[in-house]
């Protein structure tokens, strides 16, 4: 059976706990992962570890085993953009193909307050969950990196 924990600004990990989340993701998320520091990044946001409009941190865990985590920011915006992005979610790859990715997405569907977007390269075998739960392709993404 899978529990679901939630960590929220009011509801911290343990300093352990939040590297144990932030090693999975990194490990996990594999090709279509970033650098350890921007994924703390992005934990940090949602957690208001400095000011942010915040976010959540969802962990599922198998016999007390981290087995799948999705980070969810607020944007602090409304309608014109998202009020949510679901920055990153990974399972255990000996648990994909099982179910998870979808009740780690539902999950986090019911838990963030307004609508979300994400980034999903096009080769990437979750693009089809998202479909099934109801994300579209609105927009191409086209970024500018300054050096």
């Amino acid at each position: 059976m899978i529990e679901l924990k939630f960590f929220t600004e009011t509801n911290q990990p343990s300093r352990e706990e939040k590297s144990r989340v932030l090693d999975f993701l990194y490990h996990h998320l594999e090709n279509f992962g970033d650098p350890k520091n921007d994924i703390e990044k992005a934990m940090d946001y949602a957690l208001k570890v400095y000011p942010s409009f915040g976010g959540f941190v969802l962990g599922a865990y198998d016999a007390g085993q981290l087995v799948g985590a999705v980070v969810i920011n607020q944007t602090g915006m409304k309608d014109y953009i998202p009020e949510n992005i679901l920055v990153y979610i990974a399972t255990h790859n000996e648990h994909r193909g099982q179910g998870l990715g979808r009740q780690l997405m539902e999950a986090a569907i019911q838990q963030a307050e307004g609508n979300i977007a994400l980034h999903v390269e096009p080769d990437n075998p979750a693009r089809r969950l998202y479909e099934k739960l109801g994300f579209s392709s609105k927009y191409l993404e086209m970024r500018l990196q300054k050096k």
